[in-house]
């Protein structure tokens, strides 16, 4: 792979600072901008290898560590969203979309969330739409009650706190081991994030949503966050009543982290494939 890396710094819109990346391939004739939006207890620097299909195929990857998470914490701020709490998170995702947007005219912008980043895009599309040209979803769900004694509670003899991430051992030892990751939150901002996590996709809110756009949401049907899918499909049908035009994929024996699964080349060929598709519209 060729991909490169740029860092740079952008603010808030409360002028706090934060690490941002682009990753390009400077071989692959530019096909679009995909703007990335981590998990909880991780960094954006995780998707770098796992995306390097998506970047030879000429997208261009707009991420940031989002407050109180990786570069951007600078290790001494880990799980802190500050007083803007996981509004204000949401709204660096817009900035960062305004500047990929100048950066790259004439091109598609889609975004793409994981987990938290998922939720924090779910929020994002109620008030910001109009930034982007589509939209993925992965390891997500929709409101609703979290499980009881946490997603590792459905193993039986877990072999760590993170068997629910994935079933490639190697890559659950490998998050454990980063010092950058590990789900850590304040009180505050797990509150915030609990409030906003639980902000309905009513009609009335939908209505606001850009009509027709496309949505890719990828899953495991053994990702405990999905609850056998049974916090997923309210969230589909409440998309899809709303005019989004909404693909879903679902992984049998998939856990959490299905960019890190066993079958992830399978995975990225079909988020690639599906990528490639919002370039001909």
């Amino acid at each position: 792979m060729t991909a490169i890396e740029t860092r740079f710094r952008y603010e808030g819109a409360d002028g706090a600072g934060l690490a941002g990346f682009v990753w390009r391939d400077p071989e692959a004739a530019p096909r679009g901008v995909l703007q990335l939006a981590h998990g909880a207890g991780e960094h954006a620097g995780r998707y770098f290898g796992p995306l390097a299909p998506v970047l030879a195929a000429g997208w261009i990857i707009y991420t940031a560590d989002h407050r109180g998470h990786g570069q951007t914490s600078g290790m001494t701020h880990l799980g802190d969203f500050g007083p803007g709490g996981a509004p204000a998170a949401v709204d660096d995702m817009a900035i960062l979309s305004r500047r990929a947007r100048s950066e790259n005219p004439g091109l598609p912008l889609v975004l793409m969330g994981h987990s938290m980043g998922a939720m924090f895009a779910q929020a994002y599309i109620l008030d910001h739409s109009d930034l982007i040209d589509a939209l993925v979803l992965s390891g997500t769900a929709g409101p609703g009650p979290r499980m009881k004694g946490g997603p590792n509670s459905v193993y039986a003899n877990p072999r760590t706190a993170y068997d629910w991430l994935s079933r490639d051992e190697a890559e659950v030892d490998r998050y454990i081991a980063d010092p950058f990751c590990g789900i850590q939150f304040t009180p505050e901002s797990a509150a915030s994030f609990a409030a906003l996590r639980e902000r309905e996709a009513t009609p009335e809110a939908l209505a606001a949503v850009k009509p027709g756009l496309p949505t890719y949401v990828f899953v495991g049907d053994e990702d405990p966050i999905n609850q056998n899918l049974e916090r997923l499909t309210p969230l589909i049908d409440a998309y899809r009543t709303a005019g989004l035009d909404v693909t879903l994929k679902v992984y049998a024996g998939g856990r959490h982290e299905m960019l890190n699964e066993t079958n992830r080349d399978e995975v990225v060929a079909d988020l690639a494939a599906w990528l490639e598709g919002q370039t001909t519209r």
